[in-house]
């Protein structure tokens, strides 16, 4: 990509005080594909008991893309039904899309079909993020200390500050993408979902905020592209944020954040309507950084919880989670049933010291969310449920860039629960080999072929092997 494009961008709480949060449970039918977790609620002690579980099995073996959900004794069935066309803002090409980037151009020709002009009746995932188009480049550590940033570090930066940097990347090798850590899930998802392998085809969608500026376009196509449907609408006259990802050497990481109009997301009655009708539904913990933004998550959440989706929250950074602690754990506490984290942020989020361990941080928060979902790096990582943590092995690899590593995984989870699997080890085995798999690229993005020859391993194991839980089992770590 030339840096002409970059420079026409570049102008313009206390713990104890959640401690009344019920303590939630696993239960689970021993079915193989059943078509997903489900919460039932009961009364006691004081508050709500929210419980996940497996549904009954499939209705059928096939299910297309649209169609409208009913229930019968054994679950949850498809009936297919006449979709209704979107409006042009989906369907019709934007401006944007003339910036073409240079990654995943292979991809994108094998996912020509995901230029979807109908909307299903209801979603399997729905996102709720911060909608960022990612520059990512490699570069040595001269260039950091020139514009006198620490390595390993995020940091929001102002319209000025971002034109700098990217003054400052002229001449270096680089790859645009719609970016942000949810969109990176989302996309992955939809790519191990888009084959009827082991179940369905995936219906993926996120909401969020872009501005109707060219990076606006770019992203709506990009992500429309990759089978993931962005459903809310531009704001008129607004700019786009943008993540800049600088790489050096060692794969560690320097990300600069420049929010623009992704700082504001709104409730209105389009994402509450696309709220009631998902499956799951995701928050990104980076919105918690904008005060105006945790009401709508909030009421997102209520409305998730009224339409009995379930709810997860990426913890997503230290620094947010210790400037907004409060707020993590009055939507954690109330209303999660899914919470992805690193082992820091699974610390920072139990208030534990950086001499605590992971599998400590996994026990803990296991108690408050029903499945806790933990990475440790190359030290693999935990899946926590009722105070319990199951360890999963790494998958071995050779490191080339480590950004997006956590958004893998957590999209090898979220398959995993969409596809009924009730066996957690070979659930986070499946979402570490993913990880390793975008840890092996440069990139941040799950590629389409990878995604189905991972989907095949799978299932093709999962065929082989009895489903069963690992709770109880020698495979997990007891209090």
């Amino acid at each position: 990509m030339s840096f002409s494009f970059l420079n026409s961008i570049s102008s313009p709480p206390q713990v104890n005080s959640v401690f009344s949060s019920p303590i939630f449970s696993l239960y689970h039918f021993h079915s193989p594909f059943s078509s997903l977790y489900h919460r039932k609620e009961s009364y006691g002690n004081g508050g709500i008991i929210r419980e996940l579980g497996f549904l009954g099995h499939w209705k059928g073996i096939e299910r297309v893309n649209s169609g409208s959900m009913g229930k019968d004794k054994g679950g949850f069935f498809w009936i297919s039904s006449i979709c209704r066309s979107i409006g042009s803002s989906s369907c019709s090409s934007s401006k944007g899309e003339e910036f073409e980037s240079e990654e995943e151009e292979e991809d994108e020709e094998e996912e020509g079909a995901g230029s979807f002009c109908v909307l299903p009746d209801r979603w399997d995932v729905l996102g709720l993020g911060q909608a960022m188009v990612d520059f990512s480049g490699m570069v040595d550590d001269e260039l950091l200390e020139r514009l006198g940033l620490e390595k390993g570090t995020r940091k929001v930066i102002n319209h000025e500050e971002r034109g700098r940097v990217l003054r400052a990347m002229d001449g270096c090798s680089y790859k645009a993408a719609a970016g942000g850590s949810l969109s990176n899930s989302l996309v992955a998802l939809a790519r191990l979902g888009n084959k009827p392998i082991g179940g369905p085809m995936l219906n993926v969608a996120m909401t969020g905020s872009v501005g109707s500026d060219p990076l606006g376009g770019f992203y709506r196509a990009k992500l429309r592209r990759a089978n993931v449907n962005f459903l809310s609408t531009p704001i008129k006259d607004g700019t786009t944020g943008t993540v800049i990802v600088l790489t050096t050497p060692d794969a560690q990481r320097t990300m600069l954040s420049y929010q623009g109009t992704s700082s504001t997301i709104n409730y209105d009655l389009c994402l509450a309507g696309v709220v009631s009708k998902t499956n799951i539904f995701v928050v990104e913990g980076y919105l918690f950084e904008l005060p105006d933004t945790v009401k709508t998550i909030t009421k997102a959440c209520e409305e998730a919880r009224r339409s009995g989706a379930l709810i997860a929250v990426t913890a997503s950074d230290v620094s947010c989670i210790e400037r907004h602690y409060d707020d993590f754990w009055e939507i954690v506490g109330n209303y999660a049933d899914i919470v992805f984290a690193n082992s820091d942020e699974a610390r920072a989020l139990s208030h534990f010291s950086s001499k605590e361990s992971p599998i400590s941080a996994t026990r803990y928060l296991s108690h408050f969310v029903p499945l806790v979902s933990v990475t440790d790096g190359p030290r693999g990582s935990y899946i926590g449920v009722k105070g319990e943590a199951v360890y999963i092995p790494p998958s071995p690899c050779v490191p080339v860039d480590t950004c997006g590593t956590g958004d893998a995984y957590a999209s090898g989870i979220l398959y995993g629960i969409l596809r009924g699997v009730s066996d957690l080890k070979g659930m986070g085995t499946l979402a570490a080999r993913i990880a390793a798999t975008v840890v092996g690229q440069q990139g941040t993005r799950l590629r389409v072929q990878d995604a189905l020859d991972l989907v095949e391993s799978f299932a093709f194991n999962l065929e082989g092997s009895t489903i069963r839980t690992d709770v109880g089992s020698d495979h997990i770590s007891s209090l």
